[in-house]
């Protein structure tokens, strides 16, 4: 008969292992709502243990949402072939993938948590918000610092994406593959009316429109505002 022996972990694995605990409990709920004693509990360890390798919850915390924002900062990465509204419907899909996988945790994080206000939680937001904006200058073609106007409409379509992701956590009323779309259309939208205003943006946008297929988003929306404005 033989006896197992749990083996010893080194500190790091150790650490990314309490990270993955706690992304885990914060996918289903409010990171208010889990304990340290849960986080080991979980993770097989003593309470005394976890603070061995965290000063405390608040830095467990901001470790997880670090990786976490690594994660989502990711989903907007896509390679820059094909038409940009079929980019951006991917991007979509697998940004609400992750708001699918981490709700509680998401909603946490927008809305106010444990670690929310603080210095380094403040700052993956940003990264995340910034990475999302290089992605989408990269996706246009366009170089950093971008044009006033379109600066406004990239930065204002990634605040839209934020609070809709909040907004349909809540009752998931809308369909999430048309919210998809929808987003997608946002962004078309709120570059055109900038547009109208600016013949630089304007000639930008053409060029990327007329790479747009018959049964794209931006062309089904098009196709929606001339029903609309017919009847």
């Amino acid at each position: 008969m033989t006896t197992g022996v749990r083996r010893r972990m080194g500190v790091e694995e150790r650490r990314q292992q309490l990270i993955g605990v706690a992304l885990e409990l914060f996918s289903r709920r409010s990171p208010d709502e889990v304990s340290i004693d849960e986080i080991a509990s979980r993770a097989g360890i003593s309470r005394p243990l976890v603070y061995h390798y965290f000063p405390g919850k608040l830095s467990l915390y901001e470790a997880a949402l670090r990786r976490a924002a690594e994660d989502l900062a990711s989903r907007f990465e896509e390679p820059q072939k094909g038409p940009l509204g079929s980019r951006l419907r991917r991007v979509m899909a697998r940004f609400f993938d992750f708001v699918d996988e981490h709700g509680p945790g998401f909603a946490a994080l927008m809305r106010g948590g444990p670690a929310v206000g603080s210095s380094a939680t403040n700052a993956l937001i940003d990264s995340v918000r910034q990475a999302a904006y290089d992605q989408m200058l990269a996706h246009m073609g366009v170089a950093d610092p971008a044009p006033a106007r379109l600066e406004l409409v990239v930065r204002s379509w990634i605040s839209l994406v934020e609070s809709t992701a909040l907004i349909w956590l809540d009752g998931r009323r809308v369909p999430r593959e048309e919210l998809e779309v929808q987003l997608v259309q946002d962004f078309a939208a709120l570059a055109a009316v900038a547009a109208a205003r600016d013949e630089e943006l304007a000639a930008l946008l053409r060029g990327l429109i007329g790479n747009e297929p018959g049964d794209g988003p931006f062309t089904d929306l098009a196709t929606r505002l001339i029903s609309l404005a017919a009847r």
